[in-house]
């Protein structure tokens, strides 16, 4: 008997494994006002030159570019009623008395610290801090995981998610801001981390598919909190304190959720192991199954488990192999080409001429139907044609908004909106994929230099889109064509549609890339046609 199927004996599903789902998702709402809090907190409102002090109220005018729309970051050297010789060709210079904002509904981190002109650089950079911290989490914080358990991280993650986020509200500085905003990030792939993994780690594997689908739905519902909380609180400041607070109460409700099982017996911690595993048996009225179980059953149905710990691997395996390095390059560039792509548009709400909250509830809205159509997708017609057919679609559409003219704001709403429900469902469609395409032996790692990739990509584009400032076309070609790049590296993945997750390195190198089966199941079935026909009375094959 496998661990997982003493898990489901034992365990089985029932009220404990709701209340898990609970406590793990409710938290997730939150993580969705963090990674796209900037939306709302750093909004750039008009704004216009300040006159000189000496200047006349009411009678100071901008100049205008080449578009007739007065200049944002230029004003006139003179007054415009100054008699001048060559009048027509006044000369111009920055905005040396700062700026006037339209700050009647709303203030942000660009009003407060003039993050415009010159200046915009450091709004995007702020961004891309918030994203640098959650690449430096997953690299720091899954390691720690599997050195001192999920719940600690977990908890600690929401603690210092909380502290952070809070002190980020009372920032005095850009600078300080920034860094608190890194650990933001950094806490956040904690958080994430352990709730996938005691997630998988604590229900049946039949119920894993609707759980992490459920906890998905957290995230969901999470993008359309964060709009109302913006409409009701637009000063950027008691925002950011607003959806930081909480997480000291999920921190306390952190330590109901108990440590995964199968780390403590992997760690010597049996017999508390078994205390917790008889409890929630309890809980769920098996109670007569859990005090059957003994230490020894525990550790004898981990043997195989503990017999991978043991063997060494590292990322170099990954490349060791022909097929195995094929998966790796392939998956790593549609990773990054899916966070790449996600965070252009989600990042970019405030671009298309809309209400910014009611843009942001369709933006959120999208990923329902996309999650769902993903699944279908991936249940019928594979993860393969799934996966490539959502990265493409997201890059025809943003590369579409190249040739869409600005002023058309509908139309480009409904390429932004559909574009990012084709990432949605890349990112629902990649999780499973990845992990059914690396063996066990090595899928953890795999997984984490997949999620390396994704952060990478999620950092890079706040920056990306700086290049607008040479050319507004700039930052969509870039990005269509990164997630055009990702769908066709799809292409080159086998299918793993009604097929059992590989143990070991050797079992995907037998894989197929013709037909996409195993070199074993191709023997089989040549086999299966040599048969002659059974009489009448024999058992045919049901299928």
């Amino acid at each position: 008997m496998t661990f997982s199927k003493l898990m489901d004996g034992v365990v089985g599903t029932g009220p404990f494994q709701f209340i898990i789902m609970a406590l793990l998702g409710i938290p997730i709402l939150g993580m969705a006002n963090h990674n796209l809090l900037q939306i709302f907190t750093a909004v750039t409102p008009s704004y216009h030159c300040r006159p000189p002090p000496n200047a006349s109220a009411g009678l100071w005018v901008l100049p205008t570019g080449l578009n007739g729309k007065p200049e944002l970051c230029l004003r006139f050297v003179y007054p415009p009623n100054a008699s001048l010789p060559n009048d027509t060709h006044r000369a111009t210079e920055p905005c040396l008395d700062g700026w006037v904002y339209n700050v009647s509904t709303e203030s942000s981190i660009v009003t407060e610290w003039d993050l415009v002109c010159e200046s915009n650089k450091l709004k995007e950079m702020a961004q891309s801090a918030y994203m640098a911290g959650t690449l430096v989490g997953g690299i720091v914080l899954g390691d720690l995981s599997d050195r001192f358990g999920r719940k600690p991280i977990l908890s600690y993650s929401y603690l210092l998610l909380a502290a952070s986020g809070s002190g980020a509200a009372f920032s005095p500085t850009l600078s300080t801001y920034m860094v608190l905003r890194f650990l933001c990030g950094f806490s956040n792939s904690g958080v994430t981390l352990s709730t996938v993994i005691l997630n998988v780690e604590w229900v049946s594997i039949q119920m894993r598919a609707i759980t992490s689908t459920a906890i998905g739905y957290f995230y969901t519902v999470g993008q359309f909190i964060l709009p109302g909380l913006a409409y009701i609180i637009p000063q950027w400041r008691w925002l950011q304190l607003t959806v930081s607070v909480p997480f000291f109460a999920f921190f306390l409700l952190s330590w109901w959720v108990p440590e995964s099982i199968r780390w403590m017996v992997l760690s010597g911690r049996t017999p508390k192991a078994l205390k917790i595993l008889q409890w929630v048996a309890a809980f769920n009225g098996k109670k007569e199954d859990g005090e059957k179980l003994r230490p020894e059953e525990l550790i004898h149905n981990l043997q195989k488990e503990i017999s991978l710990a043991k063997a060494r691997y590292s990322v170099g395996d990954l490349f060791r192999t022909p097929i195995l390095r094929r998966v790796t390059f392939c998956l790593s560039i549609a990773w990054f080409s899916t966070g790449f792509a996600y965070y252009s548009l989600a990042l970019s709400v405030g671009e298309f001429g809309f209400n910014l909250y009611l843009l942001q509830l369709i933006f959120g809205g999208v990923d329902i139907p996309a999650k769902f159509l993903a699944i279908l997708s991936m249940s019928y017609l594979g993860r393969h044609t799934t996966q490539a057919t959502a990265l493409l679609l997201a890059g025809g559409c943003i590369l579409a908004l190249v040739f869409v003219p600005s002023d058309l704001w509908t139309l480009r709403t409904i390429l932004a909106v559909f574009g990012k429900g084709c990432l949605s469902s890349s990112f629902s469609c990649l999780f499973l994929y990845t992990s059914e395409l690396y063996p066990t032996v090595i899928r953890q790692t795999g997984m984490g230099i997949s999620n390396l990739f994704t952060r990478i990509g999620s950092m890079t584009a706040p920056l990306v889109r700086i290049t607008g400032e040479f050319h507004p076309f700039i930052p969509n070609v870039i990005f269509g064509t990164v997630a055009l790049l990702g769908g066709s590296a799809a292409f080159f993945l086998p299918e793993t549609l009604n097929r059992p997750l590989p143990e070991t390195i050797e079992e995907v190198e037998n894989w197929s890339p013709q037909t996409k089966k195993p070199k074993q199941e191709l023997e089989a079935e040549k086999a299966t046609q040599r048969i002659p026909l059974q009489p009448c009375g024999a058992d045919p094959d049901p299928i």
